[in-house]
């Protein structure tokens, strides 16, 4: 086991990190399936519509996060990272935020300087995406939108970026 594993895991065993995942390749439930993701219409913050059908032939990694959670203050920077590497490729990255207020997560993005893809989550996307309560949670799509992974927690940049090579899989 390499260094970093180790000692998170010694953090996890102890109580003082509970909610940084020691892994990225945290297997979903139902990972694996053949029948793909069924994706509901999102509305994104500034407006723009993705429809069902425009996931057809791209991987996905969609972040849960909230603006008052510290650890997702961590990982979006990350995830802005993965979506300036994947952008115009067969990959989408969307920010699903907890928060209710649309305004304060606009000014939250605008601050922090974020450009990925967000929407507010709905109580069926946020159901359908997560059965834990835990922020932030990154899930991943295959191209051919099968489920792939839930990982709880704040990640380490080079595991979020890792999360490119799900777009160079067969569509």
């Amino acid at each position: 086991m390499n260094g970093r594993r180790r000692w998170l895991r010694g953090l996890a065993a102890c109580g003082c990190m509970p909610l940084v995942a020691a892994t990225p390749l945290v297997r979903a439930q139902g990972a694996g399936d053949a029948a793909p993701f069924e994706w509901p219409e999102i509305v994104l913050l500034d407006g723009t519509v993705w429809r069902p059908e425009s996931w057809r032939d791209r991987a996905a990694v969609v972040v849960l996060w909230a603006t008052w959670c510290p650890f997702c203050h961590g990982h979006n920077p990350h995830v802005e990272k993965l979506w300036q590497a994947v952008r115009g490729g067969p990959m989408r990255v969307l920010g699903v935020s907890l928060d209710r207020d649309p305004e304060l997560v606009r000014r939250h993005v605008r601050e922090r300087g974020y450009t990925f893809p967000m929407t507010i989550a709905t109580d069926a996307l946020r159901t359908r995406l997560v059965q834990r309560r835990v922020t932030p949670t990154t899930v991943t799509f295959d191209r051919r939108g099968r489920l792939l992974q839930r990982i709880p927690g704040e990640m380490f940049e080079d595991d979020v970026l890792a999360l490119a090579r799900l777009a160079d899989g067969p569509a």
